[in-house]
């Protein structure tokens, strides 16, 4: 992909594809449309809703891969805008935000699978977990287990006690260090925080579980987080290009980001205002729970591994993750280990799911029970008018049913 440089955008939030959103918005409506990857006229009812969504709510940058029966038919770049400087290819790189939840619980699975610890496992036993000088720990820590953690049921609400991972001023000053703060002070200010429910009583989601389900990769595999991912899971299926996302630097083919909002930064003690996608919370701290960037590409190849067993991923470790939870099915879904999950009628699959959503990204993965899938990524995740991002997910199902003759060919050769 090709933009301008964007390490200047961290602080210049007056110009450029970041600030002024509202107008550069209005403007996308009009701006001109770009498509690049192969066109596939059995699957137009894909671009048509890729476009009518982006142009609706002023979207520049977006990027859809769509898989049927395990092979990859339609993987497209949408660029809306006059820039003659961005094109989103088809290998562009997003941040896909919690979609890295599946990649996370899918490596403590495979250290489980490989015998290395068992998901029955308190994370007490596995963390040097301290609350600060003066403070206690919740007792009840001790029940929570890496089920649990995984399954998000393992006593942390966000709608009670604000969610730690956007709380780093708060936890600088709480603990006297400087920011940009990093997990271990986040673990060490949330262990001397209560839990808000019992774990194993309930479904909360929560960000701060994740985080530590990466540090538990670290503890246990002795090796940095994403060099683990890369090496036992991601390398042996052919994902080459994803990577840890940073807040500043963007990696080479990464889109730019987009938001209306602005806030201070957390990434040093400046007090400067800054787009919010760029420093006003930190990418750096998000590596369990929404650090990744990926392409659309990358993202349904990821998907296919949970299609079936592999030396990866084996057959014991894939029921693992689509396990029901203690506390059952909540309006027909619940959550498995890294996917959002729903039993079709009569026993004859599931669907799975997840969406990703950070200041400036809006991204969704879905595999259905009948074989296919499809990653739909975004450059903001906002918009003036209020229209809802959600909307994609409808969407695309629509444009799925669409389709009456899926192509008989196979992408996926073309995009290592």
């Amino acid at each position: 992909m090709r933009r301008r440089d964007l390490g200047k955008l961290a602080v210049a939030v007056g110009g450029g594809l970041v600030a002024g959103f509202p107008a550069a918005a209005r403007a996308a409506a009009a701006a001109a449309w770009r498509v690049t990857g192969t066109s596939v006229p059995a699957l137009a009812s894909f671009d048509s809703t890729m476009k009518d969504f982006m142009r609706a709510r002023g979207v520049s940058a977006g990027q859809l891969a769509v898989t049927y029966q395990g092979r990859l038919v339609l993987a497209r770049g949408y660029t809306n805008s006059d820039d003659a400087s961005l094109t989103v290819e088809p290998t562009s790189l997003f941040r896909v935000a919690s979609l890295s939840k599946s990649v996370t619980a899918a490596a403590v699975a495979r250290l489980a699978q490989d015998g290395k610890l068992s998901l029955g496992t308190p994370v007490t036993s596995l963390l040097p977990l301290t609350a600060p000088d003066g403070q206690t720990a919740d007792p009840r820590l001790s029940a929570v287990t890496l089920w649990r953690l995984l399954q998000h049921t393992g006593g942390w609400d966000r709608a009670i006690t604000p969610d730690p991972m956007f709380q780093d001023r708060t936890i600088s000053r709480a603990l006297g260090v400087p920011m940009e703060i990093n997990g271990d002070h986040i673990a060490r200010y949330a262990t001397g925080k209560a839990l808000d429910f019992d774990p194993g009583s309930r479904f909360a989601y929560s960000n701060y579980g994740y985080l530590l389900a990466g540090q538990v990769i670290e503890r246990v595999s002795g090796m940095p987080y994403a060099s683990y991912v890369r090496q036992h899971l991601l390398g042996p299926i052919g994902i080459t290009r994803m990577k840890l996302g940073w807040s500043i630097a963007p990696h080479a083919g990464e889109v730019p980001y987009r938001s209306q909002y602005t806030g201070t930064t957390v990434l040093n003690e400046s007090g400067a205002t800054v787009a919010a996608p760029y420093g006003a919370f930190s990418m750096g701290n998000q590596w369990g729970n929404g650090r990744w960037v990926a392409s659309a590409v990358d993202m349904v190849r990821w998907a296919r591994l949970f299609d079936g067993a592999s030396a990866v991923l084996d057959s014991t470790t894939l029921s693992r993750v689509f396990a029901q939870p203690e506390v059952g099915l909540s309006n027909g879904w619940y959550y498995g280990l890294g996917w959002n999950v729903r039993p079709v009628a009569g026993g004859t699959g599931r669907n799975t799911w997840h969406t990703g959503s950070l200041p400036g990204n809006y991204s969704l993965l879905v595999r259905t029970h009948h074989g296919m899938s499809w990653a739909a990524l975004f450059n903001q995740r906002d918009d003036p008018s209020g229209l809802s991002y959600a909307d994609i997910d409808p969407a695309l199902w629509t444009a799925s049913r669409a389709v009456t003759n899926w192509p008989t060919h196979d992408l996926f050769p073309n995009y290592f």
